[in-house]
């Protein structure tokens, strides 16, 4: 005969497996709008019966039941979708983010407001053809150097308004990186917490939830992956790299760069290699200030170098009302006092380096001439030398041509005298310097003797800034603006140091010419070397700079600059808004089916508990019972 109190044994059980069923639909309730919960659900079974060997017979099975039991508290997730989730979150974040900093550059550029660069400098050019027309006016001079100050004040503003947006960025690289290691240590103590609760055969719905949230945290900052497969070690990887293995965590650490932006950049803890991240929030701020506001910024020095370097080279060989001559329009600050451009690049106390920016030929040449010479010139690239091949069919033009096609970062171009000028354009390399010559060399005899700008031929005479006193390989070449050349002193090779570090940001009108406006330059010198009555032949010149091909690199105008550049930014923008609002849309949809499996929904969660209310009755009832048939049979049976 079974044990007369199994039934009472079978009622508590129930009464047990109901009621943790009640406390878990609670649980969901109050975590209905707990970030990153999972709904939780009681796993029932059948408890273990009991074998009766005396119930064994033909028509009736030897075991007898025991009740109900709580096997489990399982979470409903699907991981999977967990997996997606992760995956796309990074996407979305990095488009958030260039979509929001391209939001401040468009402000940041006023284009077509008439407080615009490029509407000051129309006004600039304006004032320079009035000038040409009324030569002999105090007004129209006046009126071209605050025009110039305008403009001078715009280019400064702009550069400071991307410099401030450059520094925004380099402080939230650095907070993101504190982010991306606290969420990686706390997902490796989870972890050990995980691994302590599984130890003892539970499941730790809680945890697992808090670790996940934290994964999708991490992945909206960088682009992880996540591996599964042990359940001892749960692993975040990064581009191969491991950032979470089990309870042990690797950091991020930000150190400063050599530049002078005070930027930082990241590196890994352990080893100080560099990261590199291709996605999420982080990724987007360095991609934003090491190649966008880097770009924009080296395309706003480029436009400032080669609008100060033309103006100048026009106005400092025209002669002002007072008869001055030699004087720049405009001034920008040498990176090296040195008047050879020697520095110190490597910081110990010793000359190592020589800064140019421009050097020019001595000999006069004719675009259209044939050189009749062949060799190779090399000249420094984007990564490496570039080769220039040339052939004694080219013409003058056509080898300029080729230079300005290839991958070099040294551009040529003839200069009003019709001097061969080899100028440095920004580097694409941050550890290279922007506007120096790196490196000048030719097989033949095109930029020595032809050209009159290299003092030798082969390697053994190339021009290497990696060297100090390098200018001593040019063809006796004296520094533009010193007092060994003169006006009239074309056949002498000339060159000029590089300037500091974004120019844009230090131009400025000379103080010679804002002193005494009479000495803005509007003709050229005579035989007499005093400029003729109405002569407005140099203002003339530079107005014409306006819409003359002169940006060195692509052909291209000022105009075509600012245009590019106002269409660059509003279509990096137009990009970033569409791609965020696609990558929102497949986020939602992943999102909404993870909370149709995963979230709580109340009133479904209120039906469980009317239900396992009712089990719970059931189950009192049952014991209730089972205790009248017991007080019957202990307490009346003898009676």
């Amino acid at each position: 005969m079974a044990s007369s109190f199994a039934g009472i044994e079978i009622g508590k059980r129930s009464l047990m497996a109901q009621n943790q069923s009640i406390m878990t639909a609670g649980h969901n309730i109050s975590n209905a709008d707990n970030e990153g919960y999972s709904r939780q659900r009681v796993n029932l079974r059948a408890f273990d019966p009991l074998y009766r060997p005396d119930l064994t017979r033909e028509e009736r099975p030897g075991q007898v039941g025991q009740g109900i039991d709580v096997q489990s508290i399982t979470r409903i997730r699907d991981e999977l979708l967990d997996i997606r989730i992760t995956a796309q979150a990074n996407l979305e974040s990095y488009w958030e983010t260039r979509d929001k900093y391209y939001s401040m550059l468009e402000k940041l550029y006023n284009e077509p407001a008439d407080i615009s660069i490029r509407t000051t400098m129309d006004k600039f050019w304006e004032a320079w053809q009035e000038l040409s027309i009324y030569p002999e006016s105090a007004a129209a001079r006046q009126a071209v150097v605050s025009r110039g100050e305008s403009l001078v004040n715009s280019v400064r503003q702009r550069f400071i308004g991307l410099q401030g947006v450059g520094t925004m960025l380099n402080g939230d690289i650095e907070a993101t990186v504190r982010q991306v290691n606290d969420y990686a240590l706390q997902i490796a103590e989870l972890n050990k917490e995980i691994i302590r609760s599984e130890a003892m055969g539970d499941n730790p719905n809680d945890l697992y939830d808090r670790r996940d949230l934290m994964v999708e945290k991490l992945s909206k900052l960088i682009n992880i992956t996540t591996d599964r497969r042990d359940p001892d070690e749960f692993m975040v990887h990064i581009d191969g790299h491991i950032l979470v293995q089990g309870g042990k965590a690797r950091g991020y650490e930000v150190v400063p760069l050599t530049d002078n932006n005070g930027y930082t950049k990241v590196v890994w803890a352990d080893t100080q290699n560099d990261a590199f991240f291709a996605g999420g929030s982080l990724g987007a701020l360095i991609e934003l200030r090491d190649v966008d506001i880097r770009t924009e910024i080296q395309n706003l020095n480029t436009v400032a170098m080669n609008f100060t370097d033309l103006v100048n080279d026009i106005h400092r060989n025209s002669v002002g009302a007072n008869n001055v001559t030699g004087l720049d329009f405009f001034v920008e600050e040498p990176f090296v006092a040195n008047v050879l451009g020697n520095y110190d690049r490597d910081g110990d106390g010793i000359e190592d380096s020589t800064y140019l920016f421009r050097i020019s030929g001595s000999n006069e040449l004719h675009p259209q001439e044939q050189t009749g010479l062949a060799g190779v010139i090399t000249l420094s690239g984007t990564s490496g030398n570039v080769e220039i091949p040339y052939y004694a069919t080219d013409t003058v033009e056509t080898l300029i041509n080729r230079i300005n096609d290839s991958n070099g970062e040294v551009k040529a171009y003839l200069d009003r005298t019709n001097r061969l000028v080899l100028k440095a354009t920004t580097a694409s390399s941050p550890d290279n310097p922007d506007f120096v010559i790196r490196h000048i060399e030719d097989s033949g005899f095109f930029l020595t003797g032809y050209a009159g700008l290299l003092a030798g031929s082969g390697p053994e005479n190339a021009y290497d800034f990696n060297q100090a006193d390098a200018v001593n390989f040019l063809a006796a070449a004296v520094r533009e603006g010193s007092a060994d050349i003169g006006v009239n002193a074309v056949n002498t090779a000339r060159y000029a140091v590089a300037p500091v570090l974004n120019p844009s940001g230090y131009m400025h009108v000379n103080k010679a010419v804002k002193n005494d406006i009479l000495s803005v330059a509007a003709g050229k010198p005579g035989h007499n070397g005093v400029v003729e009555a109405g002569d407005g032949s140099s203002a003339v010149e530079i107005a014409a700079l306006r819409n003359n091909p002169v940006m060195i690199g692509r052909s291209r105008t000022f105009d075509d600059y600012f245009a590019e550049s106002v269409t660059d930014v509003g279509l990096k923008g137009e990009q970033a808004q569409t791609n965020l609002l696609s990558q929102n849309k497949i986020m939602a949809d992943l999102r909404d089916l993870r909370d149709s499996i995963s979230g709580v929904n109340i009133d479904e969660e209120l039906a469980d508990i009317i239900k396992f209310q009712h089990g719970y009755n059931a189950a009192a009832k049952f014991v209730s019972v089972v205790d009248e048939l017991l007080d019957t049979v202990i307490n009346r049976l003898g009676v």
